[in-house]
């Protein structure tokens, strides 16, 4: 399969005007897209689709409200066979002899093809490979019959959410004075769309920033500003390579160790099925709750404060006028990490899994540190690399990363525990929104 001359060169002629990582992202994501769906089937239809679908989806926020509405279209597919949990969305009938790994392929093909119309025909490839090992008759047909129909009600059911409203954001200035200007801001409209689990957005937004005039802000301040410069002679090579590592952003950063996880411990199509769509909803949910609290607060980036720490009442805090972090500053407030959010939910699902943060060897490579392989056992350690990059990028303060791997943490545990829950020997159901 090759990708349309024409989206391959869109793409790559969007990227030239993209900062580092964001060019990485794009041009790595036209390449996936063209060569992920070939990839043949391996032991677990899930993760199959997981890999079929962060290519598609793509990085940042949209990408994981994508992969969170497949999973859990699988999730309930599978579910309606076995019937182990309650279901998300869809209690469906379906038939005792439909096959799982039908319904699962099924039902992630349908929703990415919905979601992703200029690729059909390369998913409905990927189906027929997905669906080659499974025999003939009722058990493929059952199952495929059930995973469209989930699909087409999980789809339904997310199309209003808010996800696709008009960026909106004012930037806070008065008449006739100059302010930077961006042509679409991040996450400004995420406040208001409808999570997959969590009660609201604003659920668990965190206390306000700290005051400027503290002791931790000139702490922390000129932490980032020491080791967060572009030029910055304090950075240890290490935390230079990190730091570029963690350029990337959403489903490519986070859903490769899941899918690992899945495969190491042997996990059944259901159990793989709950765990990669508790995963996708909890860093859905964790990216809606981030984008609440970072537009509500409004907090100075680095690079911001660091230009102007003339201005912050704070003695120790100097200014420097041509401050750079290592590269382009994301498109919105600083306040908390969305990444420390992203990698504590991360954590906190699959603590609730596995009952521990010792995990199977798992490995990573980077988009935006190309060659560099990253290597854990222990998701506690992830999140903690994470953390420190975003300082060593010039990104955020410490103390929004420690708010933000809290935060995350308790989204993700929330998550783990309120949706799709066992169902005991009594036929009691605990636990759900």
């Amino acid at each position: 399969m090759t990708m349309p001359a024409p989206e391959l060169r869109d793409t790559l002629r969007i990227a030239l005007g993209l900062s580092l990582h964001e060019r990485a992202c794009a041009i790595v994501r036209g390449v996936l897209v063209a060569a992920a769906l070939i990839t043949p089937a391996a032991a677990n239809v899930i993760t199959d689709w997981d890999a079929n679908g962060v290519p598609l989806a793509g990085p940042g926020a949209a990408g994981e409200r994508e992969m969170a509405i497949m999973h859990l279209a699988m999730f309930d597919a599978v579910n309606a066979i076995e019937r182990r949990f309650r279901p998300y969305l869809v209690e469906a009938d379906a038939p005792a002899t439909a096959s799982e790994d039908a319904a699962a392929a099924a039902a992630a093909a349908a929703v990415m093809a919905a979601l992703h119309p200029q690729a059909a025909a390369e998913i409905k490839a990927a189906l027929a490979t997905s669906l080659a090992a499974v025999p003939n008759g009722d058990v493929k047909s059952g199952g495929v019959k059930l995973g469209e129909a989930v699909a087409a009600k999980t789809l339904a059911a997310r199309a209003n959410d808010g996800s696709n409203a008009a960026d909106s954001y004012r930037p806070k200035t008065s008449p006739g004075v100059y302010v930077p200007t961006a042509s679409v801001m991040v996450g400004s409209a995420w406040p208001k769309m409808t999570p997959f689990a969590i009660p609201e957005a604003s659920y668990f937004r965190p206390a306000p920033p700290i005051p400027l005039q503290s002791k931790e802000w000139a702490t922390d301040y000129n932490e980032i500003k020491d080791l967060g410069g572009k030029s910055s002679a304090k950075r240890t090579p290490q935390q230079t390579e990190t730091a570029k590592f963690w350029l990337m952003v959403g489903p490519p950063a986070y859903h490769p160790v899941a899918r690992q996880i899945a495969l190491a411990r042997g996990m059944s199509v259901a159990d793989s099925a709950r765990f990669m769509a508790l995963y996708s909803a909890a860093l859905t949910d964790a990216y809606i709750a981030v984008f609440d609290a970072k537009y509500h607060y409004e907090f100075w980036r680095p690079v911001t404060a660091i230009r102007n720490g003339d201005i912050d009442s704070n003695p120790d805090t100097a200014s420097d006028p041509t401050w750079q972090p290592i590269d382009a500053t994301p498109m919105h407030p600083e306040y908390p990490c969305a990444h420390c959010i992203e990698s504590g939910a991360a954590l906190a699902v699959i603590e609730a899994t596995l009952g521990s943060a010792n995990i199977p060897e798992v490995t990573l490579t980077s988009s935006t540190a190309p060659g560099v392989t990253h290597r854990w056992t222990n998701i506690e350690a992830f999140a903690s690399e994470i953390a420190e990059a975003r300082i060593c990028a010039g990104f955020h303060y410490r103390f929004s990363t420690r708010v933000g791997a809290e935060m995350g943490r308790k989204i993700g545990a929330y998550v783990a525990a309120n949706i799709l829950q066992p169902i005991d020997a009594a036929g009691a159901e605990p636990g759900q929104r």
